[in-house]
Protein backbone atom coordinates (compact mmCIF):
# COMPACT_ATOMS: atom_id res chain seq x y z
CA UNK A 1 0.00 0.00 0.00
CA UNK A 2 1.67 3.22 -1.16
CA UNK A 3 -1.13 5.53 -0.08
CA UNK A 4 -3.46 5.45 2.91
CA UNK A 5 -6.97 6.43 1.84
CA UNK A 6 -8.68 8.09 4.79
CA UNK A 7 -12.31 8.64 5.68
CA UNK A 8 -12.64 11.03 8.62
CA UNK A 9 -15.75 11.39 10.79
CA UNK A 10 -15.76 14.75 12.56
CA UNK A 11 -14.50 18.11 11.37
CA UNK A 12 -14.21 20.61 14.22
CA UNK A 13 -11.40 20.97 16.81
CA UNK A 14 -9.79 17.54 16.39
CA UNK A 15 -10.85 17.37 12.76
CA UNK A 16 -8.73 20.42 12.01
CA UNK A 17 -5.79 19.03 13.99
CA UNK A 18 -5.94 15.70 12.16
CA UNK A 19 -6.40 17.31 8.75
CA UNK A 20 -3.37 19.52 9.27
CA UNK A 21 -1.36 16.46 10.29
CA UNK A 22 -2.33 14.49 7.21
CA UNK A 23 -1.47 17.43 4.94
CA UNK A 24 1.88 18.12 6.62
CA UNK A 25 3.11 14.54 7.00
CA UNK A 26 4.49 13.99 3.46
CA UNK A 27 6.17 17.41 3.43
CA UNK A 28 8.28 16.79 6.53
CA UNK A 29 8.37 12.99 6.64
CA UNK A 30 8.56 11.97 2.98
CA UNK A 31 9.51 8.42 3.93
CA UNK A 32 6.05 7.86 5.45
CA UNK A 33 3.13 6.32 3.61
CA UNK A 34 1.29 9.25 2.04
CA UNK A 35 -2.18 9.97 3.50
CA UNK A 36 -4.87 10.53 0.89
CA UNK A 37 -7.55 12.82 2.34
CA UNK A 38 -10.43 11.13 0.56
CA UNK A 39 -13.69 11.74 2.44
CA UNK A 40 -14.78 13.83 5.43
CA UNK A 41 -18.09 13.11 7.15
CA UNK A 42 -20.42 15.18 9.33
CA UNK A 43 -24.14 15.50 10.03
CA UNK A 44 -24.60 18.98 8.57
CA UNK A 45 -24.15 18.85 4.79
CA UNK A 46 -23.41 22.55 4.37
CA UNK A 47 -20.97 22.72 7.29
CA UNK A 48 -19.07 19.56 6.40
CA UNK A 49 -18.89 20.68 2.77
CA UNK A 50 -17.31 23.96 3.86
CA UNK A 51 -14.93 22.02 6.11
CA UNK A 52 -13.89 19.81 3.20
CA UNK A 53 -12.98 22.89 1.16
CA UNK A 54 -11.15 24.55 4.04
CA UNK A 55 -9.26 21.51 5.29
CA UNK A 56 -8.42 19.93 1.94
CA UNK A 57 -10.64 16.86 1.68
CA UNK A 58 -11.63 15.57 -1.77
CA UNK A 59 -15.23 14.77 -0.84
CA UNK A 60 -17.76 15.30 1.94
CA UNK A 61 -20.66 13.07 3.01
CA UNK A 62 -23.23 12.96 5.83
CA UNK A 63 -23.72 9.18 6.21
CA UNK A 64 -20.91 7.59 8.23
CA UNK A 65 -22.33 4.08 7.75
CA UNK A 66 -21.99 4.42 4.00
CA UNK A 67 -18.48 5.80 4.43
CA UNK A 68 -17.15 2.89 6.51
CA UNK A 69 -18.35 0.41 3.90
CA UNK A 70 -16.76 2.09 0.88
CA UNK A 71 -14.17 0.04 -0.99
CA UNK A 72 -12.00 3.09 -1.66
CA UNK A 73 -11.27 3.78 2.04
CA UNK A 74 -8.48 2.10 4.02
CA UNK A 75 -8.71 3.86 7.40
CA UNK A 76 -11.51 5.44 9.42
CA UNK A 77 -10.52 8.42 11.58
CA UNK A 78 -13.04 8.96 14.40
CA UNK A 79 -13.00 12.36 16.10
CA UNK A 80 -16.75 12.78 16.60
CA UNK A 81 -18.06 13.21 20.18
CA UNK A 82 -17.30 10.35 22.56
CA UNK A 83 -20.77 8.77 22.48
CA UNK A 84 -20.34 8.00 18.76
CA UNK A 85 -16.98 6.21 19.02
CA UNK A 86 -18.18 2.69 19.76
CA UNK A 87 -20.81 2.33 17.05
CA UNK A 88 -18.55 3.73 14.35
CA UNK A 89 -15.53 1.69 15.43
CA UNK A 90 -17.47 -1.58 15.52
CA UNK A 91 -18.82 -0.94 12.03
CA UNK A 92 -15.38 0.02 10.72
CA UNK A 93 -13.81 -3.11 12.19
CA UNK A 94 -16.53 -5.26 10.65
CA UNK A 95 -15.79 -3.62 7.31
CA UNK A 96 -12.09 -4.43 7.70
CA UNK A 97 -10.94 -0.83 7.96
CA UNK A 98 -8.00 0.32 10.05
CA UNK A 99 -9.13 2.73 12.79
CA UNK A 100 -7.77 5.86 14.42
CA UNK A 101 -10.01 6.92 17.33
CA UNK A 102 -9.69 9.96 19.53
CA UNK A 103 -9.73 9.45 23.28
CA UNK A 104 -11.52 8.42 25.36
CA UNK A 105 -12.01 5.19 23.47
CA UNK A 106 -15.65 4.91 24.62
CA UNK A 107 -18.03 6.03 27.35
CA UNK A 108 -17.21 3.10 29.61
CA UNK A 109 -14.83 0.20 30.10
CA UNK A 110 -17.19 -2.48 28.80
CA UNK A 111 -17.63 -0.63 25.50
CA UNK A 112 -13.88 -0.04 25.24
CA UNK A 113 -13.21 -3.74 25.65
CA UNK A 114 -15.82 -4.55 23.03
CA UNK A 115 -14.09 -2.20 20.60
CA UNK A 116 -10.69 -3.77 21.29
CA UNK A 117 -12.06 -7.29 20.83
CA UNK A 118 -13.75 -6.34 17.56
CA UNK A 119 -10.59 -4.72 16.20
CA UNK A 120 -8.44 -7.69 17.14
CA UNK A 121 -10.94 -10.17 15.69
CA UNK A 122 -10.95 -8.23 12.42
CA UNK A 123 -7.16 -8.23 12.24
CA UNK A 124 -7.00 -4.49 11.61
CA UNK A 125 -4.56 -1.86 12.88
CA UNK A 126 -5.96 0.41 15.58
CA UNK A 127 -4.70 3.54 17.30
CA UNK A 128 -6.01 5.90 19.99
CA UNK A 129 -5.31 9.62 20.06
CA UNK A 130 -3.02 10.30 23.00
CA UNK A 131 -1.05 12.97 21.17
CA UNK A 132 1.00 14.25 24.13
CA UNK A 133 3.16 11.13 23.95
CA UNK A 134 4.55 12.58 20.74
CA UNK A 135 6.20 15.69 22.11
CA UNK A 136 9.99 15.36 21.75
CA UNK A 137 10.50 16.49 25.36
CA UNK A 138 8.14 13.77 26.63
CA UNK A 139 10.05 11.22 24.55
CA UNK A 140 13.25 12.44 26.21
CA UNK A 141 11.68 11.88 29.64
CA UNK A 142 10.76 8.37 28.53
CA UNK A 143 14.34 7.72 27.43
CA UNK A 144 15.75 8.94 30.74
CA UNK A 145 13.41 6.66 32.69
CA UNK A 146 13.98 3.59 30.51
CA UNK A 147 17.77 4.00 30.45
CA UNK A 148 17.91 4.05 34.25
CA UNK A 149 19.45 7.52 34.38
CA UNK A 150 16.78 8.60 36.89
CA UNK A 151 17.29 5.45 38.94
CA UNK A 152 14.41 3.78 40.75
CA UNK A 153 11.22 5.76 40.21
CA UNK A 154 9.54 6.91 43.42
CA UNK A 155 6.99 9.53 42.37
CA UNK A 156 4.85 10.52 39.40
CA UNK A 157 2.72 13.62 39.92
CA UNK A 158 0.65 15.14 37.15
CA UNK A 159 -1.85 17.94 36.72
CA UNK A 160 -3.92 19.19 33.78
CA UNK A 161 -5.41 22.59 34.60
CA UNK A 162 -7.76 24.66 32.45
CA UNK A 163 -10.15 27.57 33.06
CA UNK A 164 -12.34 27.74 29.94
CA UNK A 165 -15.64 27.08 31.80
CA UNK A 166 -14.83 29.22 34.83
CA UNK A 167 -17.68 31.63 33.95
CA UNK A 168 -20.90 30.09 35.39
CA UNK A 169 -22.77 31.51 32.37
CA UNK A 170 -20.63 29.58 29.90
CA UNK A 171 -23.07 27.37 27.94
CA UNK A 172 -23.83 23.71 28.53
CA UNK A 173 -21.65 22.25 25.75
CA UNK A 174 -21.55 18.52 24.98
CA UNK A 175 -18.38 18.06 27.03
CA UNK A 176 -20.48 18.84 30.15
CA UNK A 177 -23.09 16.15 29.43
CA UNK A 178 -22.32 12.65 30.68
CA UNK A 179 -24.45 10.90 28.07
CA UNK A 180 -22.29 12.41 25.32
CA UNK A 181 -18.85 12.87 26.91
CA UNK A 182 -18.80 10.03 29.45
CA UNK A 183 -17.17 12.21 32.11
CA UNK A 184 -15.85 15.74 32.52
CA UNK A 185 -12.35 16.88 33.39
CA UNK A 186 -11.56 13.34 34.55
CA UNK A 187 -12.09 11.63 31.18
CA UNK A 188 -11.11 14.60 29.02
CA UNK A 189 -7.98 15.86 30.79
CA UNK A 190 -7.23 13.13 33.31
CA UNK A 191 -7.15 10.51 30.55
CA UNK A 192 -4.08 12.18 29.07
CA UNK A 193 -2.34 12.17 32.46
CA UNK A 194 -3.14 8.49 32.97
CA UNK A 195 -1.78 7.58 29.56
CA UNK A 196 1.41 9.56 30.20
CA UNK A 197 1.77 7.72 33.51
CA UNK A 198 1.40 4.36 31.78
CA UNK A 199 3.83 5.44 29.04
CA UNK A 200 6.48 6.85 31.35
CA UNK A 201 6.24 4.87 34.61
CA UNK A 202 4.15 1.72 34.12
CA UNK A 203 0.93 0.05 35.21
CA UNK A 204 -1.28 1.60 37.87
CA UNK A 205 -2.21 -0.90 40.60
CA UNK A 206 -4.75 0.93 42.81
CA UNK A 207 -6.41 4.34 43.15
CA UNK A 208 -8.50 6.51 45.43
CA UNK A 209 -10.09 9.80 44.40
CA UNK A 210 -12.53 12.64 44.88
CA UNK A 211 -14.38 14.93 42.49
CA UNK A 212 -16.69 17.93 42.42
CA UNK A 213 -19.10 19.66 40.08
CA UNK A 214 -18.88 23.32 41.08
CA UNK A 215 -21.51 24.74 38.71
CA UNK A 216 -24.60 22.53 38.68
CA UNK A 217 -26.57 24.23 35.88
CA UNK A 218 -25.68 26.23 32.78
CA UNK A 219 -27.56 27.92 29.91
CA UNK A 220 -28.18 25.65 26.94
CA UNK A 221 -25.81 26.23 24.03
CA UNK A 222 -27.14 27.75 20.84
CA UNK A 223 -23.92 26.99 18.97
CA UNK A 224 -20.59 25.40 19.83
CA UNK A 225 -17.28 24.55 18.22
CA UNK A 226 -14.10 23.30 19.82
CA UNK A 227 -13.88 24.83 23.29
CA UNK A 228 -16.04 27.87 22.49
CA UNK A 229 -19.82 28.26 22.55
CA UNK A 230 -22.65 30.78 22.68
CA UNK A 231 -26.00 30.68 24.46
CA UNK A 232 -29.13 32.29 23.13
CA UNK A 233 -30.71 35.25 24.94
CA UNK A 234 -32.68 34.09 28.00
CA UNK A 235 -31.72 30.50 27.16
CA UNK A 236 -33.18 27.77 29.37
CA UNK A 237 -30.74 26.04 31.69
CA UNK A 238 -29.72 22.41 31.88
CA UNK A 239 -27.93 20.23 34.41
CA UNK A 240 -24.17 19.69 34.28
CA UNK A 241 -23.83 15.92 34.64
CA UNK A 242 -20.04 15.51 34.71
CA UNK A 243 -17.24 16.44 37.08
CA UNK A 244 -15.64 19.88 36.93
CA UNK A 245 -12.58 18.64 38.82
CA UNK A 246 -11.19 15.25 39.88
CA UNK A 247 -8.17 14.50 42.04
CA UNK A 248 -6.83 11.02 42.79
CA UNK A 249 -3.90 9.17 44.29
CA UNK A 250 -2.37 6.05 42.77
CA UNK A 251 0.07 3.28 43.58
CA UNK A 252 1.97 1.82 40.62
CA UNK A 253 2.77 -1.87 40.24
CA UNK A 254 6.48 -1.03 40.52
CA UNK A 255 5.94 0.63 43.91
CA UNK A 256 6.00 4.26 42.78
CA UNK A 257 3.38 6.66 44.14
CA UNK A 258 1.27 8.90 41.94
CA UNK A 259 -0.95 11.97 42.30
CA UNK A 260 -3.25 13.28 39.56
CA UNK A 261 -5.32 16.46 39.28
CA UNK A 262 -7.63 17.46 36.43
CA UNK A 263 -9.77 20.60 36.56
CA UNK A 264 -11.43 23.18 34.35
CA UNK A 265 -11.63 25.66 37.23
CA UNK A 266 -8.00 26.75 37.64
CA UNK A 267 -8.11 30.49 36.88
CA UNK A 268 -5.18 31.62 34.76
CA UNK A 269 -4.36 28.14 33.45
CA UNK A 270 -5.29 27.90 29.78
CA UNK A 271 -3.90 24.40 29.30
CA UNK A 272 -1.31 23.50 31.92
CA UNK A 273 -0.59 19.85 31.20
CA UNK A 274 2.35 18.97 33.44
CA UNK A 275 4.11 16.10 35.15
CA UNK A 276 7.10 15.54 37.41
CA UNK A 277 8.96 12.27 37.92
CA UNK A 278 11.27 11.74 40.89
CA UNK A 279 13.78 8.89 40.98
CA UNK A 280 16.70 7.83 43.13
CA UNK A 281 19.20 9.39 40.70
CA UNK A 282 17.30 12.39 39.42
CA UNK A 283 14.07 14.07 38.38
CA UNK A 284 12.36 15.53 35.32
CA UNK A 285 9.64 18.19 35.03
CA UNK A 286 7.48 18.95 31.97
CA UNK A 287 4.82 21.56 31.19
CA UNK A 288 3.10 21.40 27.80
CA UNK A 289 2.68 25.19 27.76
CA UNK A 290 6.47 25.11 27.30
CA UNK A 291 6.37 21.89 25.34
CA UNK A 292 9.85 22.10 23.80
CA UNK A 293 11.53 22.07 27.21
CA UNK A 294 12.27 19.37 29.76
CA UNK A 295 13.71 20.28 33.14
CA UNK A 296 16.25 17.68 34.22
CA UNK A 297 18.02 17.18 37.57
CA UNK A 298 20.72 14.53 38.04
CA UNK A 299 22.25 13.71 41.42
CA UNK A 300 25.51 12.81 39.64
CA UNK A 301 26.24 16.47 38.91
CA UNK A 302 28.94 18.09 40.98
CA UNK A 303 27.55 19.47 44.22
CA UNK A 304 28.34 23.08 43.40
CA UNK A 305 26.32 23.02 40.14
CA UNK A 306 23.44 20.78 41.14
CA UNK A 307 19.98 21.99 40.17
CA UNK A 308 17.35 21.63 37.48
CA UNK A 309 18.63 22.41 33.98
CA UNK A 310 16.45 23.44 31.05
CA UNK A 311 16.92 21.08 28.11
CA UNK A 312 15.55 22.37 24.81
CA UNK A 313 14.44 19.26 22.91
CA UNK A 314 15.02 20.67 19.42
CA UNK A 315 18.42 19.21 18.51
CA UNK A 316 18.52 16.37 15.95
CA UNK A 317 19.34 13.92 18.77
CA UNK A 318 15.75 14.29 20.03
CA UNK A 319 12.87 12.29 18.58
CA UNK A 320 11.33 13.86 15.43
CA UNK A 321 13.45 17.03 15.70
CA UNK A 322 15.60 16.28 12.67
CA UNK A 323 12.56 16.67 10.40
CA UNK A 324 11.81 20.18 11.58
CA UNK A 325 13.84 23.34 12.04
CA UNK A 326 17.39 24.23 13.13
CA UNK A 327 18.11 23.73 16.86
CA UNK A 328 16.30 26.26 19.03
CA UNK A 329 13.52 26.79 16.47
CA UNK A 330 10.57 25.38 18.39
CA UNK A 331 7.51 23.38 17.35
CA UNK A 332 3.92 23.49 18.67
CA UNK A 333 0.73 21.62 19.57
CA UNK A 334 -0.07 20.72 15.97
CA UNK A 335 3.23 18.88 15.56
CA UNK A 336 2.25 16.25 18.12
CA UNK A 337 -0.53 15.18 15.75
CA UNK A 338 1.86 15.02 12.79
CA UNK A 339 4.14 12.74 14.81
CA UNK A 340 1.08 10.72 15.82
CA UNK A 341 0.08 10.20 12.20
CA UNK A 342 3.68 9.29 11.35
CA UNK A 343 3.44 6.44 13.87
CA UNK A 344 0.07 5.40 12.46
CA UNK A 345 1.16 5.32 8.82
CA UNK A 346 4.51 3.70 9.64
CA UNK A 347 2.85 0.95 11.69
CA UNK A 348 0.40 0.13 8.90
CA UNK A 349 3.22 0.04 6.34
CA UNK A 350 5.30 -2.21 8.61
CA UNK A 351 2.43 -4.52 9.52
CA UNK A 352 2.54 -3.84 13.28
CA UNK A 353 0.15 -2.27 15.75
CA UNK A 354 0.68 1.46 16.31
CA UNK A 355 1.40 2.75 19.80
CA UNK A 356 -0.70 3.78 21.61
CA UNK A 357 -3.53 1.54 20.45
CA UNK A 358 -6.88 0.29 21.74
CA UNK A 359 -5.09 -1.78 24.40
CA UNK A 360 -3.84 1.49 25.87
CA UNK A 361 -7.32 2.97 25.59
CA UNK A 362 -8.77 0.08 27.59
CA UNK A 363 -6.03 0.39 30.25
CA UNK A 364 -6.76 4.09 30.59
CA UNK A 365 -10.50 3.51 30.82
CA UNK A 366 -9.98 0.93 33.56
CA UNK A 367 -8.14 3.51 35.68
CA UNK A 368 -10.76 6.18 34.96
CA UNK A 369 -13.55 3.90 36.11
CA UNK A 370 -11.61 2.63 39.11
CA UNK A 371 -11.28 6.25 40.25
CA UNK A 372 -15.01 6.79 39.76
CA UNK A 373 -15.77 3.65 41.78
CA UNK A 374 -13.44 4.78 44.54
CA UNK A 375 -15.26 8.13 44.71
CA UNK A 376 -18.65 6.44 44.91
CA UNK A 377 -17.58 3.80 47.45
CA UNK A 378 -15.08 6.04 49.32
CA UNK A 379 -12.28 3.45 49.30
CA UNK A 380 -9.12 2.33 47.54
CA UNK A 381 -9.92 0.36 44.36
CA UNK A 382 -7.59 -2.15 42.69
CA UNK A 383 -7.42 -1.91 38.90
CA UNK A 384 -7.72 -5.71 38.83
CA UNK A 385 -11.31 -5.29 40.13
CA UNK A 386 -12.38 -3.59 36.94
Amino acid sequence: MKQLRIGMIGYKFMGKAHSNAYRSLPMFFPQAMKPEMSVICGRNAEAVGAAADQLGWAESVTDWQELVNRDDIDLIDINAPSNAHKEIALAAAKAGKHIFCEKPLALNLADSREMLDAANAAGIKHMIGFNYRFSPAVRLAKRLVESGRLGKIYHFRAWFLQDWILDPEFPLVWRLQKEVAGSGSHGDLGAHLIDLAHFLVGEVQEVIGMSETFIKERPLAAEMTGLSAKAGKDAPRGAVTVDDATVFLARFANGALGSFEATRFAAGHRSTNSFEINGSLGSVKFDFERMNELEVYLTSDAEDVQGFRRVLATDPSHDYAEAWWPPGHTIGFEHTFIHEMLELSSAIAEGRQPEPNFNDGVKCQAVLEAVERSITERRWVEISEM
